[in-house]
């Protein structure tokens, strides 16, 4: 056998192990998801809270390969969000970032005077989701829930939380993120089984905060979107 012979099978030899390697990695590798967010999202991770029950979800679906990790902190605002995203989302080289946030940027505005303006809303959310794509990291983007649960539209910030929603949903749509359009299924939800238009003890405990109810609730609409993506 010639030398080019000879070094002709050791290259080949050498390519197919790596290559079985690589299939390997991948193959055992687990897809890391992160619901990044405020207290919504921080209680998640709690026994009962949305992504508990989504790992659940996972569970029953025989789903296996899914890491599901909370990066909520109380009180984070979109800017908080974008201040983060080094350490908490690229350096962890996530597949899939859900976020959630909203509320505060609008609660905030009245309840502490730190709210979050629509434009800076707007141009931070931007800067988050093209950071998920530079990185070529797959999201799904939540629209806040509610600040207050009256069906009739006289929450006090229902104006605000609409204008923010429909920031987000345009987002979406540029970006081609899917969408799980959080404020308006709650606003159905509410509709439907809030009959005495009561601002809380519906979906959530205080206006705001899930309850058992909507930690339910949550899990199964997010989970209708997170599946077609994962």
């Amino acid at each position: 056998m010639s030398l080019a012979t000879k070094l002709t099978w050791i290259f080949l030899f050498i390519a197919i192990a790596l290559l079985l390697s690589f299939l390997k990695d991948k193959k055992g590798k687990n897809k890391k998801v992160i619901f990044f967010g405020d207290s919504l999202t921080q209680a998640g991770v709690e026994p009962g809270g949305f992504i508990s029950l989504i790992k659940d979800i996972l569970v029953r679906h025989g789903i296996n390969n899914c890491d599901l990790i909370g990066a909520g902190i109380s009180g984070n605002k979109v800017y908080d969000l974008y201040l983060r995203m080094p350490e908490d989302i690229i350096e962890r080289s996530p597949d899939i970032v859900i976020i959630w946030i909203g509320v505060n940027d609008v609660w905030h505005k009245s309840n502490h005077g730190t709210g979050t303006d629509a434009d800076k809303f707007e141009k931070f959310y931007h800067a988050i989701v093209n950071q998920l794509q530079a990185n070529k990291i797959k999201a799904m983007l939540v629209t806040p829930a509610v600040i207050g649960e009256k069906n009739d539209h006289s929450n006090p910030q229902d104006s605000d939380l609409n204008k923010y929603s429909q920031m987000i949903i345009n987002i979406a749509k540029d970006s081609n993120f899917p969408l799980c359009d959080l404020h308006s299924l709650f606003h159905l939800y509410e509709v439907n089984n809030n009959t005495a238009n009561a601002d809380k003890g519906i979906l959530t405990s205080d206006g705001i905060h899930l309850n058992d109810a909507g930690n339910r609730f949550v899990a199964e609409e997010m989970w209708k979107v997170l599946k077609e993506i994962l």
